[in-house]
């Protein structure tokens, strides 16, 4: 099966915009849809997607495989729904799935306790002082998610005004890994992992990942500053383009972990 995603370089993948990697894409010629049929088909590896009868490759010449149906028929529609060209940058669930199989499976460990290391200085424990309309709204959105942390899990974290680090317990670190072990699979990995840095929080990644916020709550969460600041100065079209792409990266994300939870 002819390896669309190899033909992307290195910064189309690794640019953590998804803006970016959109504008460095739009500069490489597309390659011309070859196939007629995407399909499922049930193998040792789980679902793979199939073009016209034959497995897609990963770009490290892998399977194209997970572990639903559900999974993979997005799989499938996100391949289907490509016209004349295949567009790579439209298909954020197959780079996913792709980031889990080629890099994340083979050291799980690195992406966890990258993870983890977010914990230590997560965007919900950094508060502000002033004004006392942005206290409120912060609070308002991140403290039943430290309070859910501490009742849920048992990781009690300090909470801090202004940008000055402040080190975490270690004992609240322990007890956020416990429950994120809980979680410890590559796809499930690569989804929470793309939350996290969408959010600036791997407290809000967890509580998606147990359920105590839809993905729609925690993209809400992760914007109280910014959706603060729009409320007293507007916002700009290149800023809402940079949000919307975004959010399409965190749906992606959290409808894949939704999709291979099910099971």
């Amino acid at each position: 099966m002819r390896d669309i995603f190899s033909d992307l370089s290195a910064p189309v993948l690794s640019d953590a915009d998804p803006v970016r990697r959109a504008q460095i894409q739009m500069k490489q010629p597309l390659a011309k849809r070859f196939y007629k049929d995407v399909t499922v088909s049930e193998t040792e590896n789980g679902y793979a997607i199939l073009l016209d009868g034959r497995p897609i490759k990963t770009p490290g010449k892998r399977q194209l495989a997970v572990p639903t149906r559900e999974a993979a028929e997005m799989l499938a529609r996100e391949w289907d729904a490509q016209a004349e060209e295949i567009n790579p940058t439209s298909m954020p669930l197959t780079r996913l799935a792709n980031t889990a199989i080629d890099g994340i499976e083979p050291d799980m460990d690195a992406v966890f306790d990258d993870i983890v290391k977010f914990a230590g200085t997560d965007l919900v424990c950094y508060r502000a002082d002033a004004p006392e309309s942005l206290v409120a709204f912060q609070a308002e959105l991140w403290d039943p998610i430290v309070y859910w942390a501490a009742e849920a899990i048992g990781a009690r974290f300090i909470l801090a005004q202004g940008i000055i680090h402040r080190e975490q317990p270690r004992e609240a670190i322990a007890a956020y890994a416990s429950k994120l072990d809980r979680h410890r699979s590559a796809l499930k990995l690569a989804a929470l992992h793309t939350v996290t840095t969408l959010t600036g929080s791997a407290l809000i990644a967890l509580a998606f990942a147990e359920g105590r916020l839809t993905a729609e709550e925690a993209w809400k969460a992760a914007h109280a500053d910014e959706d603060w600041n729009i409320r007293l100065w507007g916002t700009d079209a290149e800023a809402e383009a940079r949000r919307r792409a975004r959010w399409t990266e965190m749906k992606a994300a959290t409808d894949m972990f939704g999709a291979i939870s099910a099971a």
